[in-house]
């Protein structure tokens, strides 16, 4: 067996963060990095920093300034493709086959504006109508995968500061909710992070910049999942955050996260 480590980021714009980028890639040497929010055409993507320090195998989809995401990796990667979950061609999921035989898909959910209705806020019937996509896309799944990235909804009350007074708000309303459990039941998907830090221990990934003193106040938020199917999640080994880097140099306001599969 092998030891394969493939972190999720999102970085909040890859360019603005390549340096913290490269910190987090030569601290923890991981094999396979999936970002999103990279907020960069493919013509312009930071390639060189990347291959400068191993990584050579890119898959990318990117528009400017908006979205974009991204998989680099010291391994070879195949049949890229990529979902138009939005539905209006906003750069937010790439997949790919690993050698090992998993699907690694990479994908960044709307966040769906501030207001909790559709009638009200069209952001926000997009973004049930994305997770809709994808619960069908779920259904149909045959391949063994592992589905990383920026969901935009904290399930559990636990993952967030709050339940109560973040009822009302965008990424723990209860509709969002019940709707990314219904995608997490169309392919049996096992939440690695709940898997190894069971609830209710604190495991949040997301901060806002408003706060003056991010980890003093700590209302974070648990937006950023690994989700795998059943057979991959037999394979996982460990699963973290990285919450030190919300605090580096320029911080994205999101923190890694790391999954290691014996493969």
């Amino acid at each position: 067996m092998a030891k394969l480590k493939i972190a999720s980021w999102n970085i909040n714009s890859v360019r603005a963060r390549i340096d913290i980028v490269r910190q987090f890639l030569e601290e923890q040497q991981v094999d396979i990095l999936c970002l999103q929010e990279t907020k960069v055409r493919d013509d312009t993507f930071p390639f060189q920093m990347f291959r400068d320090i191993g990584y050579t195998h890119f898959e990318i989809n990117g528009q400017p300034m908006h979205h974009g995401v991204a998989i680099i990796s010291k391994l070879p990667l195949h049949d890229n493709g990529r979902h138009d979950w939005q539905d209006n061609g906003e750069a937010r999921h790439i997949g790919v086959r690993l050698d090992c035989g998993i699907r690694l898909e990479n994908v960044y959910v709307p966040a769906g504006g501030d207001i909790p209705d559709r009638a009200l806020n069209p952001k926000f019937g997009q973004k049930l109508d994305f997770l809709g996509r994808m619960i069908r896309w779920s259904e149909d799944l045959k391949e063994p995968t592992l589905l990383v990235g920026d969901f935009n909804i904290a399930p559990l009350e636990c993952d967030v500061w709050s339940h109560k007074q973040l009822l009302d708000v965008v990424s723990h309303t209860p509709i969002e909710v019940e709707t990314l459990g219904r995608l997490q039941a169309a392919h049996d998907w096992v939440d690695l992070g709940r898997t190894f830090v069971p609830p209710p221990a604190r495991l949040f990934t997301w901060w806002s910049y408003r706060a003056q003193d991010w980890a003093a106040s700590d209302r974070g938020r648990r937006l950023d999942h690994m989700w795998a199917s059943p057979e991959v999640a037999r394979l996982a080994t460990n699963h973290y955050v990285c919450e030190p880097c919300r605090s580096w140099i320029r911080p994205s306001d999101h923190i890694p996260l790391i999954t290691e599969l014996d493969v």
